[in-house]
């Protein structure tokens, strides 16, 4: 697994009880994933536009572990669960770095996606070769 992202649950993230609300966990998150994109396939949105070719997530499972309050700094740690045929599963960890504690994990399965056609498509062999060594232990 490689750092996709760094923040910090800035008091403006927070609920009304003081720890970061789910809606910002999914945003950190979804900001790791691009960087995962990028990182694993090359992929950046600059070419969405020339090639048609993005990622559609098709399912996320979120579990919480630990608080994230106001004020904690956090990591995204992104590692590849599996390779499919059209679609990949990415494990995320989001770690609270001062708290040395795992605060939530997120486990996401995308779909490489032809954003004209509105489908998914097929990996090709080159993107499952980049793909295979960014695979982790379930």
């Amino acid at each position: 697994m490689f750092v996709a992202y760094k923040g910090v649950a800035h008091p403006w993230l927070a609920d009304v009880m003081g720890h970061m609300t789910t809606r910002h966990y999914v945003a950190m998150f979804d900001d790791a994933s691009y960087h995962f994109l990028n990182e694993v396939f090359g992929w950046s949105s600059d070419g969405v536009a020339a090639s048609g070719m993005g990622w559609a997530d098709v399912k996320h499972v979120i579990e919480y572990q630990a608080e994230v309050a106001t004020g904690d700094i956090v990591e995204v740690r992104a590692g590849l669960r599996k390779i499919g045929g059209k679609s990949i599963t990415v494990f995320y960890e989001m770690f609270n770095i001062g708290k040395g504690e795992v605060a939530a994990t997120l486990e996401s399965s995308c779909v490489y996606f032809d954003t004209n056609a509105r489908k998914a498509v097929s990996l090709t062999d080159e993107m499952r070769q980049r793909a295979e060594s960014h695979l982790i232990a379930a």
